[in-house]
């Protein structure tokens, strides 16, 4: 067997591996309620934070713990657990976006991505406004 031929079959070996683990890692998104038919396994859930819900973060006590309530796009509501930092402006998110698993009633988030307001488009309706005057 040449050396070409052997290179050539180690690299597509790696090249495999390497795509077979970026797929596992990929969580599909779902409900809260597809999330608690399947515990411990990972998904992304999207939803909106309720904002008329208390939420809690001491630092002091422990820096990675935040809970919170969030609705989901079937417009169900659950307490949350981010194990992580509170994130800056979060009460100005538009969409957040959970990875975690349900356990037991809460939603165990390892990490979160936001949707925030742009500050263009609020600069964008105020020129509006001025325009029409």
């Amino acid at each position: 067997m040449k050396k070409t031929h052997l290179i050539g079959g180690i690299l597509i070996i790696i090249a495999i591996v390497a795509l077979t683990s970026m797929v596992g890692d990929m969580s599909p998104y779902v409900s809260f309620a597809d999330a608690a038919k399947r515990p411990n396994q990972k998904f992304q859930v999207v939803g909106q934070l309720s904002k008329d819900k208390d939420m809690y973060y001491n630092p002091e006590e422990n820096p990675n713990y935040f809970s919170f309530y969030m609705t989901d796009q079937d417009k169900v509501e659950r307490k949350v657990v981010l194990l992580d930092a509170k994130p800056q402006d979060f009460e100005r998110s538009e969409e957040i976006v959970l990875t975690g698993a349900m356990k037991g009633e809460e939603f165990v988030a390892t990490s979160m991505l936001m949707k925030c307001p742009s500050k263009y488009v609020e600069e964008e309706v105020r020129l509006k406004e001025i325009t029409y005057q």
